[in-house]
């Protein structure tokens, strides 16, 4: 009875060994697997989160501004505007390939220099718009812009190049305006663009005018 008795007893001990070990066992594989739960859901760091590109900004003009900068930008963005609208008119209206050259140059040219010089002002913390009281040489009347949309054929290049001309001639007069009182150099320098793109298209104008007799 004494020998069967200590043979269960180790028996017993035996198992409760085995029995403990199991479950260390587990608590390891529990702790791995809570662990490996940890690394799986980590969230992005806010590097990662924050890695993609933003979208690109417009560009501002760099360095001092003064009055004239300010007034060149505001009053030159509805002077282009209003080149644009002419050039829209162009299309089923114009006839002349010269006049359509012009057109297509002035639409090139003027839309990336309108969204330059609203990013320039914004900058700058200024408006858009100039104060009242501030005329603009060789912007065209509601009239104007009537008789060149009634136009067509020759008769529209005729009145496209008179009324360009006169356009043109506004904006080279502000532009040169801005080179002589300005502060800023990239306005400045947009201002010598105008003169030389716009002077030589008044040239081209006239030449288009002469023709068409």
């Amino acid at each position: 009875m004494r020998t069967f008795r200590n043979h269960t007893v180790r028996a017993l001990g035996l198992t409760g060994a085995v029995a403990a070990a199991a479950l260390l066992l587990a608590a390891c594989g529990e702790d791995g697997a809570m662990s490996g739960m940890d690394h799986g859901g980590k969230t992005p760091s806010a590097s990662s989160a924050t890695s993609a590109p933003s979208a690109p900004s417009a560009p501002s003009a760099t360095g001092s501004f003064n009055d004239a900068d300010v007034m060149f930008a505001q009053m030159m963005i509805p002077h282009h505007e209003q080149a644009l609208e002419m050039a829209k008119l162009a299309d089923g209206r114009a006839a002349d390939a010269g006049i359509k050259e012009i057109v297509a140059a002035v639409e090139k040219a003027q839309d990336p220099e309108i969204q330059k010089m609203k990013a320039w002002l914004k900058g700058w913390g200024r408006p858009e718009s100039a104060r009242a009281g501030h005329s603009m040489a060789g912007m065209m009347s509601e009239q104007d812009m009537k008789r060149l949309a009634g136009a067509r054929g020759e008769d529209f290049d005729r009145a496209f190049a008179e009324l360009m001309i006169a356009h043109h001639e506004g904006a080279v007069t502000m532009a040169r305006d801005e080179q002589r009182n300005g502060a800023n150099a990239e306005a400045k320098a947009l201002a010598g663009e105008v003169v030389r793109a716009q002077t030589a298209e008044i040239t081209e104008l006239r030449k288009i005018l002469d023709r068409l007799g």
